[in-house]
């Protein structure tokens, strides 16, 4: 069994409602996500891959685009701009055209944060 992993980078904006850091978080402030797409299975036999990964980087080309230097907020279906709900978020919308996907993870290295979420399937 191997995993295969792709990050990208991308900067966006948000406001968040929360109970701490309250008046910081509801003004606009952005970060500098990185991304991390992860592919699980077993290499074919005839490639020796589990997926191209220059086909992983083409799915991933138009969910960066999505994202990068957009108010977040008003993406359509993320709701709150959260990391959790950037995980779910790309999820959904790989999943359809992916079918080796395993985990998704987004981190932020200015606060040192990560969400990582493996969707319905591999719960």
């Amino acid at each position: 069994m191997y995993e295969l992993s792709k990050q990208f980078i991308f900067d966006a904006a948000h406001t968040l409602d929360r109970k701490i850091d309250v008046e910081s978080s509801r003004r606009i402030h952005g970060h500098t996500y990185l991304a991390e797409v992860t592919v699980r299975g077993v290499a074919d036999s005839a490639t020796g891959m589990v997926m191209d990964v220059g086909l992983l980087g083409r799915l991933l080309e138009s969910t960066r685009d999505a994202l990068d230097h957009r108010f977040l907020d008003e993406v359509p279906e993320l709701g709150p701009a959260t990391m959790e709900n950037l995980c779910a978020w790309i999820w959904a919308r790989l999943a359809p055209v992916c079918p080796a996907l395993y985990r998704v993870a987004i981190s932020r290295a200015s606060s040192q944060d990560r969400c990582v979420y493996f969707g319905p399937e591999t719960a």
